[in-house]
């Protein structure tokens, strides 16, 4: 066998590998009804169709238009399932002093309270927490890591 024809069948087994792990999806099991889904590592689902979690810029708590578009589809199915209570996880990635990012986390977790009290989601029924960077979805030490990690995330309250 030569040189040549190893480094062909090298690079096809290197590139099946990518296409592969390109096509590879993994199972959220849903917190709130027990469905899964299908989906990336960072998109969870409250109830079929809406989101869990919500996403913010660098050093930012400003919702943005897709925030607020999930956060009215999450008020929405709230409103139809009253006996559900809810905590408001706040996030940071990794960049920051720890006392920053717990402000900053707090800080997303009561922007998407606020809104939620306004699509008319009592504030009995929402708790804020917040985690600062302690909890990152991503690991990673990028930005694509960082976007993935400045998020709220809603869950089901115990």
């Amino acid at each position: 066998m030569n040189l040549s024809k190893i480094f062909k069948n090298a690079l096809l087994i290197m590139l099946a590998s990518l296409v592969l792990t390109a096509c590879a999806t993994k199972k959220v099991q849903n917190q709130m009804q027990g469905d899964v889904y299908t989906g990336t590592d960072t998109v969870k689902y409250l109830a079929s169709g809406v989101a869990d979690r919500v996403f913010f810029a660098t050093n930012e708590s400003v919702l943005t238009t897709a925030s607020r578009d999930t956060l009215r589809k999450q008020a929405e199915w709230l409103r139809k399932n009253s006996k559900i209570n809810v905590v408001l996880e706040g996030h940071a990635d990794e960049r920051g002093t720890r006392e920053y990012n717990l402000a900053l986390g707090e800080r997303r977790a009561n922007a998407a309270k606020d809104y939620l009290m306004t699509y008319g989601i009592s504030a009995n029924r929402i708790s804020v927490i917040s985690y600062g960077k302690e909890r990152p979805v991503d690991s990673g030490s990028n930005p694509l890591a960082w976007s993935k990690n400045r998020r709220s995330v809603t869950v089901k309250a115990n």
